[in-house]
């Protein structure tokens, strides 16, 4: 039988910084996100007056400086959550990850051990008779507990963000337990090792199969005739166990183990997840996965290929505000982002790669994947983008789950899907469809793909790679599109129309949905402006034109943006999916004087309905406030935020983990720090007066500039550019009025055109430089953490 190429490859998932798993794309598409990689990872070494530059991820960086003389180093150890007690649950504990393997840690419910979860984020069912959220579901793997001898009577633990290993001293009334735990960055192999006192020493490990069913079955009933997959069964293979999972629709994934105990005392657990779709050594891969780690210690094996990757990895950037509670949280979502996502890495689900039980236990995309993407490319790590890499890879998944009739010229995206954006049969409770527009069922949600788009377009400005906009974004708009043209109609006003369509979440068609025409009208415009860029006579460049001009306009009433046609905002909702077109499209912005009050009308109106706000409403009325300049408004949206959703560790949860939340808050600090939007770079646009000082390095804007500036005092003191790409730059700087200088990174003019209210036209060709100043200062640019305004308390469990 021929292999099914949407299938995994034979390996038990591809570590991280190797070739994607899966792909199907030809040899050119794949070549995009390598690309793209490139100059995302260009800007890792600073310019001169930066300390401690390191080279890109997965190489190897240079001898560490001291902390004290070290930025990244402090603001991260600053920024490190600890714990003081036992954490009881999985929003409490540390986390380890790198984007396949994850391990949460937290007290083994109803027992005298802690809890090692191990999950996989490739480990899914092959069942698509059931649908995305069954047959295709995310499937849990299991956990080790670690079993002390005595009772715990207390816990020490830090997770050290700059090393990604979590250290400390488990304490019980027989003694202590040292514990070191790490999920390696490229072996894609948890180690934990312990140190145990002489009272401890009889200390133990068990692991415990997960019944390998889909999670949603403890929240939803099941469609007819499902099943779980039979239970696991443990083998010995010569001093190395394997729980064995075997799977009804063929295949299995496996979980290996072994224990070390080395001359030092120290004992070590070495584990790995292999799974495989069809025949094939899974057994054998994780066997000697595990054979691998288990002949190197645990310092040895931290010190080769994980440590350096990491250590580099935060050097792209930085960011330093004097909120330290915020700046400590946006730190521990770039760490969270990297242990979640790579490029080569499946798209994240609901919960990354750390599965616990929910009723979403696949992957997500009228709002989840688009969130939980956009921090990437202004804190410049678009090695993480696996959008790009999958929209790329699975392109004929867009359209053959089509309805037939449109399959030839269209493209769309399910609400949900598995790793292969594979959506499955229309089965009970299994999955939602690409709708029709005018027709429900399927529900008519038909605007994702458009949307998941903008991500791709946010790479393409952010790297200017012209190869993402002509293999990716330009073929696979072009297809988006075209599904929305064949159900335009006119109507008697002379304006084009969309038949009902639904509005992710608010729970009612509507002609004219605004969530689609939004969508569509940046479809067309992005598309326009791709033609134009790529040199391309498009035969449908006409069309998008009339689309353009004759679309309907977006239904409004007194209290702003509606859902669509005859629908207002009526109701709590958590969703934004009706304001798309002031963000993050930016279309309708608050530099349109004439717009401002239908956006401040919509916003207000929005989160003034409490009981079905959740987390995200938060974030995405931070970003909507930092467009309109409003620094502290956006900053109490994100206090809110945090007070009220955000977990002890960090995390966020509604009825089960959901990754998207915390991550799109490190963007709504993004939005108030900087905005590249409609071909201006805003420096500081919305920072609340409170915080007189910052500093920014290396943040990646659209036009693919490296933004570095600091605030002092309550001004902008220096504002530095560097090109990657010779793109057009135009900077509003935000120093205090009055005249300006521009030099090079020799000291020399830069000839600039002054626009007026602060903003210039800069002359920056291809790997040029621009330093902004006040007249006649001289300042050093530097990269260094910001003193807080007040004392916080650290995430985790610090008391």
């Amino acid at each position: 039988m021929a292999a099914d190429p949407a299938m995994p490859p034979d390996g038990p998932g591809v570590a991280p910084g190797a070739a994607p798993p899966g792909t199907r794309a030809t040899p050119p598409r794949r070549s995009v996100l390598g690309a793209a990689l490139a100059v995302g990872v260009a800007g890792a070494a600073g310019p001169a007056g930066a300390e401690a530059a390191a080279s890109p991820a997965g190489g190897t960086p240079p001898a560490a400086p001291q902390p004290a003389a070290d930025p990244w180093r402090r603001i991260l150890a600053d920024a490190d959550p600890v714990w003081r007690r036992m954490p009881t649950a999985w929003h409490e504990g540390p986390f380890l990850g790198n984007a396949l393997l994850g391990s949460l840690v937290y007290a083994e419910p109803g027992a005298r051990a802690v809890r090692f979860t191990v999950q996989h984020s490739e480990v899914q069912d092959h069942r698509p008779e059931f649908g995305a959220l069954f047959g295709l579901a995310r499937l849990p793997v299991g956990h080790f507990t670690l079993e002390p001898v005595g009772t715990v009577t207390g816990v020490d633990w830090r997770l050290s963000l700059h090393d990604a290993e979590l250290t400390g001293t488990l304490t019980t009334d027989r003694g202590t337990l040292a514990v070191r735990a790490l999920v390696h960055n490229s072996r894609s192999v948890l180690a934990v090792e312990v140190r145990p006192s002489a009272g401890e020493r009889g200390f133990g490990w068990t692991f415990h199969p997960a019944d390998a069913i889909s999670p949603r079955a403890a929240f939803k009933p099941a469609p007819d005739g499902y099943t779980g997959n039979p239970p696991a069964r443990t083998e010995e293979h010569g001093g190395v166990r394997a729980a064995v999972q075997p799977l009804l629709a063929g295949g299995m994934h496996v979980t290996a183990w072994r224990e070390r105990a080395r001359p030092d005392g120290a004992r070590t657990l070495y584990a790995a997840v292999a799974p495989h779709r069809r025949a094939g050594d899974a057994r054998g891969r994780a066997l000697r996965a595990v054979r691998g780690a288990a002949a190197h210690s645990y310092g040895a094996l931290a010190a080769a290929g994980h440590r350096p990757w990491w250590h580099a990895y935060y050097r792209h950037g930085f960011l330093s505000v004097p909120d330290a509670r915020l700046q400590r949280f946006y730190w521990i979502q770039l760490y969270k982002v990297a242990a979640a996502a790579r490029a080569e890495a499946p798209v994240m689900a609901t919960s990354g790669p750390w599965l616990e039980p929910t009723p979403w236990p696949a992957t997500w995309w009228n709002l989840n994947v688009q969130l939980e993407y956009w921090l990437i490319h202004g804190s410049n790590h678009l090695e993480l983008d696996a959008v790009t890499r999958a929209l790329s890879a699975y392109r004929d998944r867009l359209s053959d789950q089509l309805d037939a009739a449109y399959r030839t010229d269209s493209a769309g995206i399910p609400r949900t899907t598995d790793m292969f954006l594979r959506n499955g049969a229309d089965a009970a409770n299994g999955g939602y469809a690409v709708g029709i527009p005018g027709q429900d069922p399927p529900t008519p949600e038909v605007g994702n793909l458009t949307w998941a788009l903008h991500n791709v377009w946010l790479t393409y400005r952010h790297t200017m790679d012209e190869r993402v906009l002509r293999e990716v974004l330009y073929p696979l708009l072009r297809r988006a599109v075209a599904y929305y043209l064949h159900f335009l109609e006119p109507g008697g006003d002379g304006k084009l129309h969309l038949p009902a369509t639904f509005s992710p979440e608010y729970g009612v068609n509507a002609r004219d949905c605004n969530y689609d025409l939004m969508l569509l009208r940046w479809g067309c415009a992005t598309l326009l402006e791709a033609v134009e860029i790529l040199g391309v006579s498009d035969p449908a460049a006409d069309r998008w034109r009339a689309v353009s001009a004759r679309l309907a306009p977006y239904p409004v009433d007194e209290n702003g943006f509606m859902i669509g046609a005859g629908v207002p905002f009526a109701k709590s909702h958590r969703h934004y999916s009706h304001l798309l077109a002031v963000y993050p499209l930016y279309e309708v912005t608050w530099e349109q004087p004439e717009r401002r009050a239908l956006i401040e009308t919509s916003l207000r109106h929005w989160v003034g309905f409490e009981g079905a706000l959740q987390g995200y409403t938060f974030t995405g009325a931070a970003s909507l406030s930092a467009q309109m300049g409003r620094g502290a408004q956006a900053l109490g949206y994100l206090d809110e935020l945090m007070d009220r959703f955000i977990r002890p560790n960090t995390m966020y949860q509604e009825s089960g983990p959901v990754i998207e939340t915390p991550l799109s808050a490190a963007q709504s600090l993004h939005d108030m720090v900087c905005q590249s939007w409609g071909g201006v770079i805003r420096v500081f646009p919305a920072l609340p007066d409170a915080w007189r000082a910052v500093c920014l390095h290396d943040f990646r804007t659209q036009g693919a500039f490296l933004l570095s500036a600091a605030r002092e005092d309550g001004r902008t003191r220096w504002v530095r550019l560097r090109s990657e790409a010779g793109a057009p730059c135009v900077v509003r700087h935000s120093l205090p009025d009055g005249p300006v200088e521009v030099r090079d990174a020799q000291g020399r003019p830069v000839h600039h055109d002054d626009l007026g209210g602060g903003t210039l036209r800069l002359s920056l060709p291809k790997g040029g430089t621009a330093l902004i100043t006040a007249r006649g200062d001289r300042p050093e640019p530097y990269v260094a953490p910001v003193a807080a305004n007040a004392p916080a308390p650290r995430w985790g469990l610090p008391d």
